[in-house]
C-alpha cells in the first residue's frame, strides 16, 4: 500500500477545512484563478453534469496544479475509460459517482493506479511533473501517492456497502451525495429524514474503520450539516458552483440596479 502525499488528504486528516469550487459552465482557466484568489483549496471539474470536453477539463486541471490548487474531476457515471486521460492530462484525482459495491470501487481504482495496485496505462511525462521524462519505476509510486480517488455513494445500496467500499485499497475518500441519495429515497432535498442520518453514520463509520476521510455533499450550511459533522464527517466543502454563483450574482446586481434607478426616479 502506497502512503498518500496529497496535500488535500493531509489537510483533511488534520481537521483543516478544505473548500472546493465546482466548475460546470466555465471553460476558461480564469475560473481557476478566481478560485485561488477567493480562498478555495480545490476545484471540482464536473464532467457528470456538463458537456465539457476532456481537453478543456485537463487544461483547467493543469492550471490548478500550476497555481497550487488541487483539481478533482467528477467523471460521468460508469465511464471509467476516460479516467486515464484526465489523470495523464493534469487532474490530481477522480470523483466517481453512484458507486454501490466494492467491485465497482475496485474498477475505479484499477483505472487510477499503476500496477500492481491497478491497471493504469504507463506513461513517462505528466504536467504535474513539469513534463520531465521520468522512468516508470520512479514515476509510478510518486504519481500513485499523489493521486486521489474519491468514491461517491448516492444510493441506499451503496450506503449498505460502505464498509466494503471503504476497505478497497486505493480508495482515499468516501463520500455521501445527499442530493441524489434523497432523490433515490423519493424525498428530494429532505435531509432531515432519519434514513439520511443513518447513511451519513454508515459512511462516517466506514471512513473511521479504514482511516479514510468521509464527507457529505449537497447539504447547505446550517444545523443539519453541523449534526452530520458531529457524526464524523471531514471538513471538505463544495462551497460553490460556478453556474449557481453566477446566477446569484447576476440576480443581485439586477435587483440592485433596478432599485437604484427606481429610488432616483422617485425623488
Amino acid at each position: 500500500m502506497t502512503s498518500s502525499t496529497a496535500p488535500l488528504l493531509t489537510a483533511l486528516r488534520a481537521g483543516e477545512p478544505q473548500l472546493m469550487l465546482g466548475i460546470r459552465m466555465s471553460r476558461s482557466t480564469d475560473i481557476v484563478r478566481i478560485a485561488k484568489s477567493t480562498g478555495y483549496h480545490c476545484v471540482l471539474i464536473d464532467l457528470e453534469h456538463s458537456a465539457m470536453t476532456v481537453e478543456t477539463a485537463v487544461a483547467l486541471a493543469a492550471c490548478a496544479g500550476d497555481i497550487g490548487l488541487t483539481a478533482l474531476v467528477r467523471v460521468p457515471e460508469r465511464e471509467y475509460g476516460v479516467i486515464g486521460r484526465l489523470l495523464d492530462g493534469g487532474a490530481h484525482g477522480i470523483i466517481a459517482p453512484r458507486v454501490e459495491t466494492a467491485s465497482e470501487a475496485r474498477s475505479i481504482v484499477d483505472a487510477c493506479r499503476f500496477p500492481p495496485r491497478g491497471h493504469r496505462s504507463q506513461l513517462t511525462q505528466m504536467p504535474q511533473r513539469g513534463m520531465v521524462p521520468i522512468a516508470a519505476r520512479e514515476l509510478n509510486p510518486l504519481v500513485d501517492a499523489a493521486t486521489i480517488v474519491k468514491i461517491l455513494i448516492e444510493t441506499p445500496a451503496g450506503a449498505s456497502n460502505a464498509q466494503e467500499i471503504a476497505a478497497v485499497d486505493g480508495v482515499d475518500i468516501i463520500g455521501l451525495g445527499a442530493n441524489d441519495f434523497t432523490s433515490e429515497l423519493g424525498i428530494p432535498g429532505d435531509y432531515e429524514d432519519p434514513r439520511v442520518a443513518a447513511a451519513v453514520s454508515a459512511v462516517a463509520a466506514a471512513g473511521r474503520a479504514h482511516d479514510k476521510p468521509a464527507m457529505v455533499g449537497g447539504v447547505p450550511l446550517g444545523s443539519t450539516l453541523e449534526r452530520f459533522f458531529a457524526l464524523g464527517m471531514a471538513p471538505l466543502f463544495l462551497a460553490g458552483v460556478d453556474s449557481d454563483l453566477m446566477h446569484r450574482a447576476a440576480a443581485d446586481r439586477s435587483a440592485a440596479t433596478r432599485e437604484w434607478y427606481a429610488d432616483r426616479r422617485g425623488r
